[in-house]
């Protein structure tokens, strides 16, 4: 799981807890914390030891520089290590055959990583309410429907076409990446989830965060139960 990094008046590495306990109760998974500092070096020295990795949800935005868009907002931030150690790791893990999963950002991180572009426009003002420094029950209660691709992982898993997804994130994905498949679309046709399998191993990211109501939500639980099945997929063949 990847870290990233928080200005708390000094360099930290930060990651919410609530991405932690599902990986280990609902995937089975042993969790590693992965900092988002540019080294190349570790880069190399992780890819061989890690059966997969999760890209999280942040604060922060993919840096419009990696994608070619146009300056971020005054009121949105980027953490350019973390882009760096974020493209890079997973760019790594697929090639070797190991899945990469995605939340939020990390599903945005996937699709920069395939050529794709984002987007503040996209989300036109409908997916984000509430503030970082607010009410984080109110911010994650913001929820909206989402159609799942016939014969997708998602639709499969569930067993349905359509679901109730949180929506906490002010941009999306404009231009899809070459060799995603779209795994859900929200009713105003913004890109919600994808999926690819480049080397043999599941790639897969959501905009939405099951990790916040993992507890409460059958749908959440199928999300990392699907990182579980997965990950041991992966290691088998290996």
């Amino acid at each position: 799981m990847l870290c990233c990094n928080e200005a708390l008046g000094r360099p930290v590495q930060t990651v919410a807890t609530r991405f932690i306990a599902p990986l280990s109760r609902f995937s089975e998974a042993a969790v590693i914390l992965v900092p988002a500092v540019r080294d190349d070096a570790t880069i190399a020295t992780l890819t061989p030891l890690l059966d997969g990795l999760l890209l999280t949800g942040s604060r922060s935005n993919v840096s419009p520089e990696r994608y070619g868009g146009a300056p971020l907002p005054a009121d949105q931030s980027s953490d350019p290590d973390r882009d760096a150690v974020a493209l890079a790791l997973a760019e790594a893990m697929i090639e070797a055959g190991k899945p990469v999963f995605g939340i939020c950002r990390g599903l945005q991180e996937i699709n920069v990583l395939f050529g794709g572009t984002l987007s503040s426009a996209a989300c036109r003002g409908e997916h984000h309410r509430g503030s970082w420094d607010g009410c984080y029950k109110e911010m994650f209660g913001h929820c909206h429907d989402v159609e799942l691709s016939a014969g997708g992982l998602l639709a499969e898993s569930l067993g349905r076409r359509r679901m109730s997804v949180n929506s906490v994130h002010e941009q999306g994905i404009d231009r899809l990446g070459a060799g995603l498949q779209v795994e859900a679309t929200a009713d105003d046709g913004l890109i919600e989830a994808v999926r690819a399998r480049p080397c043999g191993a599941d790639v897969l990211g959501v905009q939405w965060h099951p990790e916040w109501d993992v507890e409460q939500s059958r749908e959440s639980r199928a999300f990392f139960s699907l990182i579980g099945t997965s990950l041991r997929s992966a290691a088998a063949a290996r």
